[in-house]
């Protein structure tokens, strides 16, 4: 069962010296991609995790800046972060290769999103639908909104497999 979680942005962790880290050891950028890069983070994200993801991604690029944060080495995206892509204050979808995970890159795209948000003006966020509720609950102390299990994903309709 997938429920809601709400997230206090005004005292989220520093995560600069791990952004530098991953920069210098493993010439990981983090950045928001920018319109030409459109189609290839869409591709992207439909080929690694959903088409219902890549559809979250599509609506991103329909804002300057782009609401929507990628972890890239050289021409290989590793990771991306949505917010305000299904909802307005709603992060996600979030997703890492299998193989890159376990590196911190998650949780800077996560933060490096959260901090997009406060600039908007938010106190808090909501992070719908979550899956590892224990991960976001120790990266920035977010918490299980009560009765969220009918949340805006609830009908979701989804591909055929």
């Amino acid at each position: 069962m997938m429920q809601d979680m709400l997230v206090r942005l005004l005292d989220l962790p520093d995560i600069s010296h791990e952004e530098k880290k991953l920069l210098e050891k493993e010439g990981i950028i983090f950045k928001r991609p920018i319109t030409p890069e459109k189609s290839i983070v869409e591709d992207w994200v439909n080929k690694h995790f959903s088409k219902n993801w890549a559809d979250e991604v599509e609506v991103v690029f329909s804002t300057l800046p782009v609401n929507c944060f990628i972890a890239q080495r050289n021409q290989q995206i590793l990771g991306f972060a949505c917010f305000e892509s299904t909802a307005k204050n709603f992060f996600g979808p979030t997703g890492v290769l299998a193989d890159q995970r376990g590196k911190g890159i998650g949780k800077i795209l996560l933060i490096k999103s959260l901090l997009a948000l406060k600039e908007m003006g938010y106190a808090y966020a909501i992070i719908g639908g979550v899956g590892p509720a224990a991960y976001y609950e120790q990266v920035v102390n977010a918490r299980i909104i009560e009765k969220s299990e009918k949340s805006i994903y609830h009908n979701l309709l989804r591909q055929p497999k």
